[in-house]
């Protein structure tokens, strides 16, 4: 007596997964940039700082 319930649960699963897959994807892109908004690979330095020992 299966009325095709639970298949209907799961593709409300899987949909709501893809939906936190590109949430996730979108906040660690975010995340990944820096604060200039360039994905350089570089980032800028503050002036006048040691070249080791601090965090920006």
């Amino acid at each position: 007596m299966n009325d095709g319930g639970e298949a209907g649960t799961f593709e409300e699963l899987k949909g709501e997964v893809e939906e936190l897959r590109a949430l996730v994807n979108t906040l660690l892109t975010i995340i990944m940039e820096e604060a200039d908004g360039v994905q350089s690979g570089t980032a800028s330095s503050i002036p006048d700082q040691p070249k080791r020992g601090y965090s920006m």
